[in-house]
């Protein structure tokens, strides 16, 4: 084989050092021998298989066999312009002869059995997410995400289950002491049974008991590429549509996909209008309490008499009235969660409208109360993630507890004391309130 020849594997196989699926194949048949190079995870194996290995051996020359191989459509010589990692990241494979060397694109997309995104919705941006099987995952990474530099590391996590997964970066511009964290984190994580994301997630997380989510769980292909130019590590579970992007600051749980899609003016507005949402879902029904039961002079005098004569025939005081309220919309949502598909959405819409609408004939609730528990579950589901939608369920609890008992010097106490909190929260060693990661993580890089 010629040093020309040479060259270019040993290229390649340091360019992809870290690629798990690159394939180097040699096939001997007497004194006729070929040697091959692809990317299992983006190449049609089967045609591979029928095309090139098959009549290798059904061949006795290896003249006539690199004949049979250049009468096959699509096969090119390789030449000297021709970048090999490039043609190999894009779906082709390379064949080795004694004299030269030819490609072939053998490039397979999986798309049979993707299913569209179920979570994570966008207007304008892709519709498919990722599949239960990790080849089918890596497949769909590899046609969005055409990097040399894109590295897989496989390992096995769950002492019974054994399940694989796949820690998936930018070798070029992961941050190598977040590398490191995460590998000891999976090293140290002793558990039976993992079937999930979000359970693997609760093992990697620093504060077991964090109500705060540290780490981005998605089922979108597009963020999981986007995460990836940013220098985050991706980690991918056997048996689940969902991935890990790791390290998750607060803002990514506030940022949807369509905001790199849509115009920069529409998408700030967006942003704005998420926050002020995220506001009204946690501070409204605290606010309410603390005004109506301490501070009532703080409205005007004609909304103080509305809601003063709305509450009238109420025998409860607000903060049982708010509580009774957001309970009864906690239960809907789980409800519209756990029944069928099919006559969820109607049950609740149905349940609903008749509970706050006889809830308020009854006298227990008063008008103002029923729009402000609306506003309150409309606002929740502003939040693009899950995660970080459930933990705001929460904390408009322990605000809306301090209301009671103080008034809007407890929501300001309540504020102030998230806010400290979140300060000290960190992900992988990144601080949770930070806003520039992606300058962090380079500085980081170059330093070390």
């Amino acid at each position: 084989m010629s040093d020309y020849s040479v060259d270019i594997k040993e290229s390649i196989q340091r360019k992809f050092m870290n690629s798990a699926d690159l394939v180097f194949q040699k096939l001997e048949s007497n004194t006729s021998f070929c040697e091959f190079c692809y990317l299992s995870s983006i190449c049609d194996k089967q045609k591979i298989h029928q095309d090139i290995f098959t009549p290798f051996f059904e061949e006795e020359d290896i003249k006539e066999y690199r004949s049979y191989i250049k009468s096959l459509a699509g096969i090119k010589v390789l030449k000297e312009k021709d970048d090999p990692t490039e043609l190999l990241i894009r779906g082709s494979m390379l064949l080795f002869f004694q004299s030269e060397i030819l490609t072939l694109e053998v490039k397979q997309f999986v798309n049979k059995t993707i299913p569209d995104t179920t979570i994570e919705t966008t207007i304008q941006g892709p519709q498919t997410g990722l599949s239960e099987d990790l080849e089918t995952n890596i497949n769909i990474l590899r046609n969005r995400y055409h990097q040399v530099t894109l590295a897989f590391e496989d390992a096995i996590i769950g002492e019974k289950s054994q399940t694989g997964i796949k820690i998936i970066y930018d070798s070029n511009e992961v941050d190598q002491s977040v590398l490191k964290e995460v590998k000891k984190k999976l090293d140290s994580s002793k558990v039976d049974v993992i079937q999930s994301a979000g359970q693997l997630s609760r093992l990697m997380s620093a504060r077991k008991t964090t109500l705060f989510p540290t780490i981005v769980i998605t089922e979108r292909p597009d963020r999981i590429a986007y995460n990836l130019s940013k220098g985050k590590i991706i980690i991918m579970l056997e048996g689940t549509r969902f991935a890990l992007v790791i390290p998750s600051v607060f803002f990514d749980f506030m940022s949807s996909m369509d905001d790199i899609y849509q115009p920069y003016w529409i998408t700030k507005f967006l942003l704005v209008l998420r926050y002020f949402g995220l506001g009204v879902a946690i501070l409204l029904p605290a606010i309410y309490v603390g005004m109506t039961a301490y501070n009532p002079e703080l409205f005007r005098v004609q909304l103080a008499l509305s809601i003063a004569g709305s509450r009238a025939g109420v025998p409860f005081p607000a903060y049982i009235e708010v509580l009774f309220m957001l309970i009864m919309m906690e239960l809907l949502t789980e409800a519209s969660l756990r029944l069928p598909k099919a006559i969820g959405p109607t049950a609740t819409t149905v349940g609903g409208l008749i509970l706050g609408q006889a809830a308020t004939e009854a006298g227990l609730v008063s008008n103002i109360m029923i729009i402000i528990v609306s506003a309150v579950a409309i606002s929740n589901f502003v939040i693009p993630i899950n995660e970080m939608s459930f933990a705001m369920r929460v904390i408009k609890y322990l605000l809306l507890f301090l209301a009671t008992i103080l008034g809007l010097v407890g929501v300001l106490i309540g504020l102030l004391a998230i806010i400290y909190y979140l300060v000290n929260l960190n992900s992988f060693g990144k601080p949770y309130l930070q806003i520039f990661l992606r300058e962090e993580m380079k500085e980081s890089k170059i330093g070390s």
